[in-house]
């Protein structure tokens, strides 16, 4: 007699609804997907697990590459869009890229012509791993039935671990029709993806808390690799016990409280004016999760000139990749703050530099004219703030 288990290793399933199915089993519960010719059997399938997975229909395959982003973002965790062949599938080309640029955990499903015309030029036929190559982690064309549940097994892995980042599965359509027997435990096959979490060495720790000690002027400057290392608690517990103003790239806001009292906001092209002038000023600059982007540094070489650095990150091609650190230290940040917070102390007396950063923050505030007739956004943004100031997010 067979048992579940025997039953569910051995059910027979078509492709889309293996990748369906799949999606569940890894706890996605929305997903943002267009139909077209191409992804019909997916979006057929989709409505078989309608009870256990919402398919929200945006209104360009675009936007909803980037309310997926908007999910990954919130939650943590990989979020899906789905689109058809062709023209839909290049409307998702700019979200991938941001997903990459953002590191954001995006599993981009595309529908394909049947393997048998590929290469022919076919109705709506775009070699989308060809055009996605350099603008995800990495990029699949699923052309046996038998590999899906492998493949989307994978593919979740590949965009949640390490530096997350978007993955392309591209379906053709007679693979998604196609059925065979489904094993679920099959093993994945990634020989070259090692991922084995850096983690930062006793010696860089004591290293790092004592710049932080000897330091006169220091700024911490913190980005999205702390939010995706969930080491939020970490940082801000770091900035309790030593007090040291700190400043955030774009993707690193909501890290430390804008209106918390060593809040510096955001730095940059288009950040606070005393966000920059303070770096410009600092003696150690703590760098966490960042990459020193040319919208936050300008010229690099006149970017924190007088500062030692400390340049903690997860992937090592971005340490010394734009701007040299003096304590450069590849690993999970989440790690790095938890064993920095065990040792670190406060430095000597850094209370006339803060009080210089508050001095900055009075000096040249966020303004705008508030006389003018019309709608300002700088206006209509404060506003919206002030209305959800009670909420988690909006």
């Amino acid at each position: 007699m067979a048992t579940a288990e025997t039953k569910r290793a051995t059910e027979v399933m078509t492709g889309a609804d293996i990748l369906v199915k799949s999606l569940v089993e890894h706890g996605v519960d929305v997903v943002f997907a267009y139909p077209g010719g191409c992804s019909m059997p997916m979006h057929q399938a989709l409505t078989r697990y309608g009870q256990s997975l919402r398919t929200i229909l945006p209104r360009h395959e675009q936007g909803g590459g980037f309310a997926a982003q908007g999910i990954a973002r919130s939650t943590g965790r990989a979020a899906v869009v789905m689109a058809t062949s062709g023209p839909g599938a290049t409307n998702l080309v700019t979200a991938i890229a941001d997903a990459k640029l953002d590191s954001i955990p995006l599993i981009a499903i595309t529908g394909q012509v049947p393997t048998a015309v590929i290469g022919t030029d076919a109705f709506q036929e775009t070699p989308m791993v060809e055009v996605c190559r350099s603008i995800t982690k990495h990029h699949y064309l699923v052309t046996h039935v038998e590999d899906v549940a492998r493949v989307m097994k994978e593919a979740f892995h590949i965009a949640t671990t390490g530096r997350q980042g978007p993955v392309l599965v591209d379906m053709p359509k007679d693979v998604q029709l196609d059925k065979c027997s489904v094993d679920w435990d099959v093993p994945m096959n990634l020989p070259g993806y090692k991922v084995k979490t850096p983690t930062a060495h006793p010696e860089q720790i004591r290293q790092i808390a004592a710049a932080i000690k000897h330091s006169r002027r220091p700024i911490i400057y913190c980005g999205g690799g702390v939010i995706s290392a969930e080491a939020s608690d970490d940082l801000r517990a770091l900035v309790k016990k030593t007090g040291i103003p700190t400043t955030m790239t774009v993707m690193g806001l909501g890290l430390y409280p804008n209106d918390g009292p060593l809040s510096l906001d955001m730095l940059g092209m288009h950040g606070a004016a005393y966000a920059n002038y303070a770096v410009k000023d600092c003696d150690l600059l703590i760098a966490l999760g960042v990459r020193f982007d040319d919208r936050v540094t300008g010229k690099l070489e006149a970017f924190a000139k007088n500062a030692k650095i400390i340049h903690v990150d997860i992937d090592a091609s971005e340490i010394n990749k734009n701007k040299v650190a003096h304590i450069p230290v590849c690993s999970d940040v989440k790690f790095a703050l938890q064993e920095l917070n065990k040792v670190v102390e406060a430095p000597e007396d850094i209370s006339e530099w803060v009080a210089h950063c508050q001095d900055l923050k009075r000096k040249y505030p966020f303004q705008y004219d508030e006389s003018f007739d019309g709608i300002l956004q700088q206006h209509a943004i404060r506003e919206l703030s002030k209305l959800t100031q009670e909420r988690e997010t909006f």
